[in-house]
């Protein structure tokens, strides 16, 4: 297996961005991240992209913003429809292959326009639930009744949660909700989907992400600390609710088995967990102790832009560990209702 490394990170998000296309907002990021590494698109061995043309609402609204990269002289392109952790899979297995010693990989999402909650109802199984439009706020209150029921949550420990996150974004620019809140005001919030407060729930977000990958000493090259890629995995679960167990993510347990979280201590986690509800089970699905300092930037709770708070994630776990903040650190990416689809990225400094 090759060292592979990330040697550059670029972020955007806001609470909204009206008046600039997708292409507008992400070229800055784009050419940000290449003056880091002092590299054009035409040092790219490989791009690759993640984001939703139903999202958009048009289709292949991707290659518009392959037009933002620079493609002439041709590239060597792909795209996935996920969250773009999933295009950070894909450049990670492309660098294994030796062909190639850069990756150029970059997401985003724009869901001011429309009400996501009920945008993603289209996701669930076609013949039995997506016609009952449940929105993803209601579907989550549905497994966060079950974990209060079972006893393996309690109400104070989700507001415990959002507090953190909203304490850790203060100091975040990228973030959305960023005021402090104690965890007695959190439990005085009115419900939003019961037994879900405003506060369990994620801060929508429009932007995107730019990340750049590298292989061994090209990496030393491109930056003072590479902060490598130790392990990476992705798995998934049933599509249908009713036939797993809501409580726990196993397919999040096997990922971070094979990522090899538990064969070190982790410094920091960076959980894509949208709700109080994902933390907590995340935290136990991926086993991290009371030293391990969870979601460092607030999370997805603080700022969440579909189809890129995955490869946020990955970007500002590795972030830290450039910045000397810890050494070593896990990034996990989600997709798909009620933790779905699981990728875990294990990531550690020079």
């Amino acid at each position: 297996m090759r060292d592979i490394a990330v040697v550059a990170f670029t972020q955007r998000q806001e609470a909204s961005i009206p008046h600039e296309s997708e292409v507008e907002f992400m070229v800055p990021l784009m050419d940000e991240a290449k003056k880091t590494v002092g590299l054009t698109q035409q040092d790219m061995g490989f791009t690759c992209s993640g984001s939703s043309d139903f999202l958009a609402g048009q289709a292949f609204s991707f290659v518009m913003t392959i037009d933002g990269t620079g493609p002439v002289p041709p590239i060597s392109e792909s795209h996935v429809e996920m969250d773009g952790a999933w295009a950070l899979y894909e450049a990670w297995v492309k660098l294994q292959i030796g062909d190639i010693d850069t990756a150029f990989v970059y997401s985003y999402g724009r869901s001011s326009p429309g009400s996501l909650r009920d945008v993603l109802a289209t996701q669930m199984d076609p013949y039995y639930v997506a016609p009952l439009w449940p929105d993803a706020f209601a579907v989550e209150a549905l497994r966060a009744r079950l974990l209060l029921e079972s006893g393996k949550v309690d109400e104070r420990r989700l507001a415990e949660i959002a507090s953190r996150s909203r304490t850790h974004a203060v100091d975040n620019p990228h973030a959305v909700r960023r005021t402090p809140k104690s965890v007695d005001d959190i439990l005085a919030e009115p419900f939003a989907a019961d037994p879900l407060r405003p506060s369990d729930l994620p801060a929508s977000a429009d932007g995107g992400a730019v990340l750049i990958l590298a292989a061994g000493d090209r990496a030393r090259e491109l930056c003072d600390r590479p902060v490598w890629i130790r392990g990476i995995d992705h798995r998934i679960d049933a599509h249908s609710l009713g036939v797993r167990d809501l409580t726990r993510v196993e397919s999040a347990e096997i990922a971070a088995h094979h990522a090899g979280v538990a064969d070190d201590r982790i410094d920091f986690a960076e959980l894509h967990a949208p709700f109080t509800t994902s933390e907590a089970l995340l935290v136990d699905a991926l086993g991290l102790g009371g030293d391990t300092v969870i979601n460092p930037s607030g999370g997805a709770l603080a700022a969440h832009t579909m189809m890129a708070s995955g490869l946020i994630r990955i970007g500002e776990a590795a972030t830290r560990i450039a910045d000397g903040q810890g050494d070593r650190a896990v990034a996990h990416a989600s997709s798909g209702p009620c933790l779905q689809q699981n990728l875990v990225c294990v990531l550690e400094g020079e």
